[in-house]
């Protein structure tokens, strides 16, 4: 165990993001999840759409993966309407958010309420506060507007950015990164998730100024539409070629096996395990940790305890006198 609880910050979206939370959750409270809010599908996307606000489901998720109990309350929050005219398919949780923004005036004072009754452990903050959108330039050079529709479309992504270009994050989220002991990226998929919060005007930047140790999280299996055929070493490519600087330090991976009967659901999926390439990796001078970290589950997901364990070797290899001139 720690001598201290460490300030660790995530930084994604997705089912990925809240995976990880849960296996945190148990070594620290100082959790900041700083969660991409271009989400337009979904319950999140109607919301977004019909009443201009931040897409509210990703930072829903993650705040249910941080609250101390598996309590009536989280069920509440994660509650989909099955059927109701324009309820069908909202969240309660989601309604709720949106509900407390107009209530308290401001989407980050929703999200403290929020965790105040769920006892979250931590904070969840949205990687900024301006509406924006994420918009792709696919390989045969046709722009493609909305997350939704970047998914869908039947070219390779090139390259993708936000619009407007220039949004500034929460005063919060560069405070947490300046303090924070360790900064995680992913898992969750690599362009509509991970990417977008790195492009958000001063976030690389205070990554870059920070002495934590960063880290990132390969996905256990590609992407149909984001990362068809993509290795651990394709995905940071894109993320290096995407801001212009290597900020990384740490990459994990999984080594576990997945069984065939996982394997043939994702082939009909058009997805496959993500190979390592791991002298790749080690040539764009990142240090490596290949570690078994699929659940056994039906889906090949992180498992959350393996992978918050990584985490936490990797801190405490990088904190206390061992640890100077790390950065």
């Amino acid at each position: 165990m720690f001598s201290f609880e460490p300030r660790i910050v995530v930084i994604g979206g997705g089912t990925g993001l809240s995976v990880m939370l849960k296996g945190l959750k148990k070594h620290t409270s100082h959790l900041t999840a700083v969660v991409t809010v271009t989400d337009d599908g979904g319950s999140s996307g109607r919301l977004r759409s019909q009443l201009g606000v931040l897409p509210p489901g990703d930072i829903r998720n993650c705040l249910v993966a941080l609250a101390e109990t598996e309590s009536l309350m989280d069920k509440v929050f994660q509650h989909r309407f099955s059927a109701g005219d324009g309820l069908q398919g909202h969240s309660l949780g989601n309604l709720l958010l949106v509900a407390l923004t107009d209530i308290t005036g401001d989407f980050v004072s929703a999200i403290r309420e929020v965790s105040q009754v769920l006892k979250v452990r931590g904070q969840v903050l949205p990687a900024t506060l301006e509406y924006v959108n994420l918009a792709a330039r696919m390989k045969d050079g046709s722009i493609v507007t909305g997350e939704t529709s970047i998914r869908r479309h039947d070219q390779k992504i090139e390259r993708v950015f936000l619009i407007p270009e220039k949004c500034l994050p929460a005063p919060e989220t560069l405070e947490a990164i300046r303090e924070a002991d360790a900064i995680i990226l992913g898992p969750g998929s690599l362009y509509t998730s991970i990417i977008p919060n790195l492009l958000v005007h001063g976030v690389v930047s205070a990554i870059e100024e920070s002495r934590a140790v960063t880290c990132y999280v390969s996905n256990i299996m590609t992407e149909k539409g984001e990362t068809d055929d993509y290795s651990a070493a394709d995905h940071l490519r894109v993320i290096l070629e995407h801001l212009g600087k290597q900020i990384i330090d740490y990459v994990i991976v999984n080594s576990g096996s997945i069984d065939e009967k996982r394997l043939k659901r994702y082939r009909e999926e058009k997805a496959v395990p993500v190979r390592i390439s791991s002298e790749e990796i080690l040539s764009m001078g990142m240090r490596l940790v290949e570690e078994d970290l699929v659940s056994d589950t039906d889906v090949a997901w992180h498992e959350p305890n393996k992978l918050a364990r990584v985490i936490v070797d990797i801190i405490k290899a990088n904190t206390g006198p061992q640890a100077e001139g790390h950065r």
